[in-house]
C-alpha cells in the first residue's frame, strides 16, 4: 500500500456539491484535492456535443432566481438564455400559450377565456404561491388550493412531474413551495455552452484528479481503488453510494433528442402534455440558447418518465399528431436513460441531514439536502463551514 503525503482536505466527487465545497474551501484560504471517478466533473450536470448540438444529460434548467446559483456563478460568463415565463399546454388536440399573468395579464385572460385553466383558478395558484401549509403531498396541496382537476391535469401535473420525476406528485408540499418560489421569482434558462458550462466554470482552478475511483473512506483518509492511500485533515464525501444513499431512492426519466430542420414550436417555450401518451414535456432548448444547435437547425428535447427503454415509434407517432408528417425529417440523435436522475423526496423527507459524520469525515449533495441544483450547492457550500468551523 502506498501511503501518500497528507493534504489539507480532500473532496470525494466534482459533481456540482463537491465543486461548491471546493471553491468555498479555496475562498477561505484552503487548497483541497477533489477525487472523481468519472473523466469530467460535474456528476449529472454534464454536456456532450453530438453533431454540432448540446445534450445535457436529461432535460434540465437553471432558475435564475436560485440563491446559492446567484451568489457563486458568474451569470455574465455563462450567458444563459431564458425560456417564456409560462408554458405551452397540450390539450384536446391544441396548444395553448399560458404565460405569467404577471408578466403578460392579457395572453393569461386570453388563456382563461379559452378554456385552459378555469376562472377560480387565478386564486388557487396565488394560495399555492403563498404557501402550502402543513406538509403533505403535492398532489393533496393541489386539491387544498382549490384548483380544478382539469387544470391540474392539463398544466399542474405534467408540469410538476417533469420537475420531481415522478408520476404520482407523492413528492413533498415543502419542495413544492421552493419550486413555486423559485420559479415565480425569475426566469428559467440555459448557458449558452450547456449546463455543463456550469460545473466547468465551478471548476476552474481547482485541483482535480479525474479518473480516480475511491474504494473507502474514513476520518482523515481515502483509499483508492489503486491500492494508494491519501491522508488529510479532513474529508468530505460529496456523491452518493460511498457513505450514504438517498433515504428514499431515486427517480428517473429518459431524454430524447432530435435535430430538426425548425422548431416544431417557435420561441423559447416549455410544452407540458396534457392529454396523455409517453411524452411528459418538450422543449426546443435552441430556441432559448441558439448554440444548442448548429446554424440552421433546431434542437428537440422531450422528457419521458422513468427510465426504461423509449418506446421511438409510439414517440414518434405522438409527434406527428402533434406536429404532422415533417417530424418525419427529424433525425433521432441520442437518448438518455437516467435511472438515478434525482433523490426522491416524499413526505417527511425533506429537509438538510446532518453534515458531520464524525470527527475529520463529512458528507454532502443535494440528496443531504434537497433534490435540485441550488440544493447540491447549499450542501457543498455548508460542509466547507462545517469544515472550516471545526478547524479554527
Amino acid at each position: 500500500m502506498v501511503v501518500s503525503d497528507a493534504y489539507d482536505v480532500i473532496v470525494v466527487g466534482a459533481g456540482v456539491a463537491g465543486l461548491a465545497c471546493a471553491r468555498r474551501l479555496v475562498a477561505a484560504g484552503r487548497v483541497p484535492l477533489l477525487l472523481e471517478r468519472s473523466d469530467c466533473v460535474g456528476g449529472r450536470v454534464k454536456t456532450d456535443v453530438v453533431d454540432g448540438f448540446l445534450l445535457d444529460h436529461g432535460f434540465q434548467v437553471l432558475p435564475l432566481a436560485y440563491p446559492e446559483a446567484r451568489a457563486l456563478l458568474d451569470y455574465d460568463r455563462l450567458d444563459p438564455g431564458t425560456f417564456e415565463r409560462g408554458a405551452i399546454i397540450r390539450s384536446h388536440g391544441r396548444f395553448r400559450r399560458l404565460a405569467d399573468p404577471r408578466q403578460s395579464p392579457v395572453r393569461s385572460l386570453r388563456a382563461l377565456a379559452g378554456g385552459v385553466v378555469g376562472v377560480r383558478d387565478g386564486a388557487a395558484v396565488l394560495k399555492l404561491l403563498r404557501g402550502s401549509g402543513d406538509e403533505t403531498t403535492t398532489a393533496e396541496a393541489l386539491r387544498r388550493s382549490g384548483m380544478s382537476r382539469a387544470t391540474v391535469e392539463r398544466f399542474f401535473a405534467p408540469f410538476l412531474r417533469g420537475i420531481f420525476l415522478e408520476e404520482h406528485l407523492t413528492t413533498s408540499s415543502r419542495f413544492l413551495d421552493f419550486v413555486l418560489r423559485s420559479f415565480s421569482a425569475g426566469p428559467a434558462a440555459l448557458p449558452r455552452n450547456g449546463m455543463g458550462s456550469i460545473a466547468t466554470q465551478l471548476a476552474e482552478s481547482l485541483d482535480i484528479r479525474t479518473g480516480t475511483a475511491v474504494a473507502t473512506v474514513g476520518p482523515h483518509a481515502v483509499s483508492l481503488e489503486t491500492g494508494e492511500q491519501l491522508r488529510a485533515g479532513a474529508v468530505v464525501v460529496a456523491t452518493a453510494g460511498i457513505v450514504d444513499e438517498p433515504a428514499h431512492g431515486w427517480n428517473g426519466v429518459t431524454c430524447v433528442y432530435y435535430d430538426a430542420p425548425e422548431a416544431p414550436l417557435p420561441g423559447p417555450w416549455l410544452v407540458v402534455n396534457g392529454e396523455g401518451g409517453p411524452i411528459n414535456n418538450l422543449c426546443v432548448p435552441s430556441e432559448a440558447a441558439p448554440g444548442y444547435a448548429p446554424a440552421g437547425r433546431s434542437l428537440v428535447s422531450l422528457s419521458i418518465l422513468g427510465a426504461g427503454e423509449p418506446d421511438l415509434e409510439a414517440v414518434g407517432r405522438q409527434l406527428r399528431g402533434w406536429f404532422g408528417s415533417g417530424v418525419t425529417e427529424w433525425r433521432h440523435l441520442r437518448s438518455y436513460r437516467i435511472p438515478r436522475a434525482l433523490p426522491s423526496y416524499p413526505v417527511g423527507g425533506f429537509g438538510s441531514q446532518s453534515i458531520r459524520l464524525s470527527d475529520g469525515l463529512y458528507a454532502c449533495g443535494d440528496h443531504r439536502e434537497h433534490p435540485s441544483l441550488n440544493g447540491a450547492l447549499a450542501s457543498g457550500r455548508r460542509a466547507a463551514e462545517a469544515v472550516l468551523s471545526d478547524s479554527a
